[in-house]
C-alpha cells in the first residue's frame, strides 16, 4: 500500500465495478501504482470476501448516507461511481444517490471522480422520448457534477451485450428458429459493450486523467446494425443459427411483452423508448467511438467473442 495511489470503487460486486476492481488489481500497468478500496453495501457477503481475498480493501457504504460515502472516499485519488436505477426503478432516488456521491467527492478532494453516466434522452430527442429515466437520471448527476466543479470524467457504457440473449434474441414459434426482435428498423445501430471491459476504459481514464477531465468516454467496442448482430450469430453457430432472422416488432407489441411479464406501465414504456432511441436519435446521439478507441490500449471484446464465450448463449442453444 505504501506509496500507492488509491482508487475507491463503488458497486464493486457488480458488473461494472467488479471489472474495475479486477483490472486495477491485476493489470501490469496499474497494480504496482494503485491500491483498491472496494465498496459494497454488505462487506460480509461471499462476493465481498472474494474481493478481499483478491487483494482489495473492502468497506461498506450506503448510497443514501453521505457520511459513509465520505468515509469510503477518504484518501482516494480516484473514485469510480455507479448507481443501479433498476433496483428501485426510482429516478429521483438515483439522482439523490448520485448527488450524494458528488458531494462526498468534493468534500474529500478526490482528484478524479469517474461517474458512470448516460446521455439525457429527453433533451437529445427534444421531448420525443421523455421516459428513458435510467439515462436521464444519470445525466442529471453528470450535470450536477459539472455545476459543482469537481474534477470528473464521464464513463458512458454502451448497450450491454449480455442483455441480448434470451429476452430480445431467442427461439420463437412456429419453427423454433432464433429471432432478434426489436421495435427498430434493420439498419438501427447498437454500440455494443461487454461489461467485463469496464476496467479497460477506467484504466484509460486514469492514465489520461488530464486529457479526460470534463470529457466523456464512450464505452463500446463497435457499432453494429441489428442485422449484423444476427449475421454474426449465424456465423458463430451455423447449425442453430441457420434460420435466424431479425424481426422489426411493432412498438405496442414490444411494450406488451414487458407488461405481460408484470412490469409496471412506466417501466415498459421506458424499455420501449430505450429501443426507439437506437433508431431515431442514436444511443450516443450519433457520436463516433474513435476518440475512446484512441485512448483505450487494451483489446476490447467483440460481439463475436462475446457470443462464443457467453454462458447465456449456451443456455439458449440447448
Amino acid at each position: 500500500m505504501a506509496g500507492k495511489r488509491l482508487i475507491t470503487v463503488f458497486g464493486a460486486t457488480g458488473a461494472q465495478g467488479g471489472s474495475v476492481v479486477n483490472t486495477f488489481l491485476n493489470d501490469p500497468k496499474l497494480k504496482s501504482d494503485w491500491a483498491v478500496r472496494a465498496v459494497t453495501r454488505d462487506a460480509t457477503k461471499d462476493s465481498a470476501k472474494k474481493l478481499k481475498d483478491a487483494g482489495a480493501e473492502v468497506v461498506a457504504a450506503d448510497m443514501n448516507d453521505k457520511a459513509t460515502l465520505v468515509s469510503a472516499m477518504q484518501g482516494a485519488a480516484a473514485v469510480f461511481a455507479v448507481t443501479n436505477y433498476w433496483e428501485k426503478m426510482d429516478a429521483k432516488l438515483e439522482v439523490q444517490q448520485g448527488k450524494n456521491l458528488v458531494d462526498a467527492a468534493k468534500e474529500t478532494n478526490v482528484q478524479q471522480f469517474i461517474w458512470s453516466s448516460l446521455l439525457n434522452i429527453n433533451k437529445l430527442s427534444k421531448g420525443a422520448l421523455p421516459n428513458v429515466y435510467h439515462f436521464d437520471s444519470k445525466a442529471d448527476v453528470e450535470e450536477y457534477a459539472r455545476e459543482v466543479g469537481i474534477p470528473a470524467t464521464y464513463f458512458m457504457p454502451g448497450f450491454y451485450m449480455s442483455n441480448i440473449p434470451g429476452g430480445m434474441f431467442r427461439r420463437s414459434p412456429p419453427n423454433n428458429a432464433f429471432t432478434f426482435a426489436l421495435p427498430v428498423g434493420p439498419s438501427a445501430q447498437i454500440p455494443l459493450f461487454d461489461a467485463a471491459d469496464a476496467g479497460k476504459y477506467i484504466k484509460a481514464a486514469v492514465l489520461h486523467r488530464d486529457e479526460l477531465l470534463g470529457k466523456r468516454l464512450l464505452a463500446a467496442t463497435e457499432y453494429l446494425t441489428v442485422t449484423q448482430i444476427v449475421e454474426a450469430f449465424k456465423k458463430a453457430f451455423p447449425e442453430a443459427g441457420k434460420d435466424a432472422t431479425f424481426y422489426s416488432m411493432p412498438a405496442e407489441q414490444f411494450k406488451g411483452i414487458f407488461l405481460a411479464r408484470g412490469m409496471p406501465d412506466f417501466a415498459a414504456q421506458e424499455f420501449l423508448e430505450n429501443m426507439l432511441l437506437l433508431d431515431q436519435f442514436g444511443y450516443y446521439g450519433g457520436a463516433s467511438l474513435d476518440e475512446t478507441h484512441r485512448l483505450v490500449e487494451d483489446k476490447l471484446t467483440t460481439w463475436d467473442e462475446h457470443l462464443r464465450a457467453s454462458k447465456k448463449w449456451g443456455e439458449e442453444l440447448k
